[in-house]
């Protein structure tokens, strides 16, 4: 019998059997929005940036508690960010969705059941790119519905409340309502990801879309964005006789690392168990587990309810959420450009692919881009290394993103107008952006009041030159570039930088030496 749990990187998990196997894998990810007040009650919500710190059970109110007369108000800007993705994704936007109750206790879910969405969600069908350019890889969506988000269980409590849990001189967990109630959008694919990379990508490229709508901080780390695989296998053996395994859903998945190692995990898992016991997909046969990163095993949870375990029914406190033609077109006349599109413009534009897949992973910095080449920044592909390289270089020093630097997009694209017109050295660029923060005066009148405008003025370059070619120290430099040694002129263009205070124009310095001796 093989090993059960076979390296990570391992191939095709059926040789070792003799079978041909073919992956399944269904995605559902959920997304917290990040909508200023929570899904049924004016509470801050703990996934808008302003309330991500906030300590525990600090945005919890009657609602998020289930106090006995409490009633939930739906919060139109979550179905507004919901629409949003469904436009995105491609989905049929339901003329009118309406409210379930999903029955199930759980300590950090007070009411015992959570307002979703079961047989008419707010966005139907749709489908994802997970290809490359020129093939192109469409997994289905098959439904976008919005619900709420459950608290959190903290097993190990920070350092500031740890005194609670040594007053109770017992393990115990602690119940945080403060992400109870965040509106929470869960997107469903059809059975269509064949591999764990495409997987990954289908992950990517969500999150990907749904930070660029601005729907979400998307922080994964903090929950914002959760993956969890339905999982199972096609086994064929050598008779050509197919056997399904039992479907697995892998839980609350927080990174594309792990969403790629619980996929090939199951891969292998799931032959080895059918090799064992032989159990095929039936009803009621569908079970959860969770993910060890450590290890790089999934482990068993619970038995996956069904539908009728969950005793849906229509909320009686909640009417139906209509999404007019009227409000329909104004969220699509509002709706930002999309990340393809973007990666198609930044291409025609001339910027590198790298540096333009650089700036896709933040929305902020393709925003900030966007905006300097409004303000008239002369070359797209230089203004873009200039922010990833000399700006990202800055806001990284000032703890702060591109948007936090302090210097306006007119200001940046001033100090870019600047180097294409050779007005001031590359090396004083960055200088010039840091003295730029905090202020609305412009980069030319900034630039020449701190001494940092080159000059074009001859007879200036020419004193320089020869006060650089008296220099004794730079006579080896100087028979070095008479006998032909081009590499020498650095040290001579050098000492004509310094003499000048960098005020000269080196793209003018070394034909000026170069004249003057010869």
């Amino acid at each position: 019998m093989p090993d059960p749990n076979p390296r990570s990187g391992a191939s095709d998990p059926g040789e070792p059997h003799g079978l041909t196997t073919t992956l399944v894998v269904g995605m559902e990810v959920h997304v917290e929005l990040m909508t200023r007040t929570k899904m049924w009650t004016s509470a801050p919500n703990v996934a808008h940036p302003d309330f991500f710190d906030a300590a525990p059970n600090a945005l919890a109110d009657p609602v998020v508690v289930a106090l006995p007369g409490t009633l939930p108000v739906m919060n139109r800007a979550a179905v507004e960010m919901s629409v949003r993705v469904g436009l995105a994704l491609g989905s049929e936007i339901a003329d009118s969705a309406n409210w379930d109750r999903k029955s199930y206790f759980y300590p950090d879910l007070p009411k015992n059941y959570q307002i979703s969405q079961y047989d008419r969600p707010l966005c139907l069908g749709g489908s994802l790119d997970a290809g490359t350019p020129g093939a192109p890889r469409p997994i289905r969506v098959t439904r976008a519905h919005l619900e709420e988000d459950a608290g959190k269980l903290m097993h190990e409590l920070p350092a500031a409340e740890q005194h609670l849990a040594d007053e109770s001189n017992e393990d115990v967990s602690f119940v945080d309502l403060n992400r109870a109630g965040t509106p929470l959008l869960e997107i469903v694919s059809e059975p269509d990801v064949k591999t764990a990379d495409e997987a990954v990508v289908f992950c990517e490229r969500l999150r990907e879309l749904v930070r660029h709508l601005g729907v979400t901080a998307g922080v994964m780390q903090r929950g914002h964005v959760r993956f969890e695989p339905n999982i199972n296998v096609v086994i064929r053996d050598a008779d050509g006789t197919e056997f399904k395994t039992p479907i697995v859903e892998v839980k609350n998945l927080n990174s594309f690392k792990a969403v790629r190692g619980a996929i090939e995990h199951e891969h292998r898992r799931q032959v080895d168990q059918w090799v064992r016991d032989g159990k095929v997909m039936r009803p009621g046969a569908k079970a959860t587990r969770g993910w060890d990163d450590a290890a790089m095993v999934t482990t068993v949870q619970r038995e996956k309810e069904d539908a009728q375990d969950y005793r849906y029914f229509p909320d009686p406190d909640l009417v139906e959420v209509s999404v007019g033609e009227e409000w329909l077109a104004e969220i699509r006349a509002s709706q930002p450009e999309l990340p393809s599109a973007r990666r198609s413009r930044y291409a025609e534009l001339g910027i590198k692919q790298a540096d333009a897949e650089v700036l896709m992973a933040e929305p902020s910095a393709c925003a900030y881009l966007d905006a300097v080449l409004d303000a008239g920044a002369p070359d797209a592909a230089k203004a873009a290394a200039f922010l990833l390289n000399t700006a990202m270089q800055a806001a990284n020093a000032a703890g702060t993103d591109l948007a936090g630097l302090g210097a306006s997009a007119e200001q940046t694209a001033g100090v870019l107008k600047l180097l294409a017109s050779d007005q001031i050295a590359s090396s004083s660029a960055g200088d010039l952006l840091e003295t730029l923060r905090g202020t609305d005066a412009p980069a030319e009148s900034v630039a020449a009041e701190h001494g940092l405008l080159l000059t074009d003025n001859a007879d200036e370059l020419d004193a320089w030159v020869a006060a650089a070619l008296a220099d004794p120290a730079m006579a080896p430099a100087i028979e070095d570039v008479k006998a032909g040694k081009k590499k020498a002129i650095g040290a001579l263009v050098g000492r004509v930088m310094k003499e000048s205070g960098g005020k000269a124009n080196p793209k003018k310095v070394a034909p000026a030496l170069m004249q003057r001796l010869g």
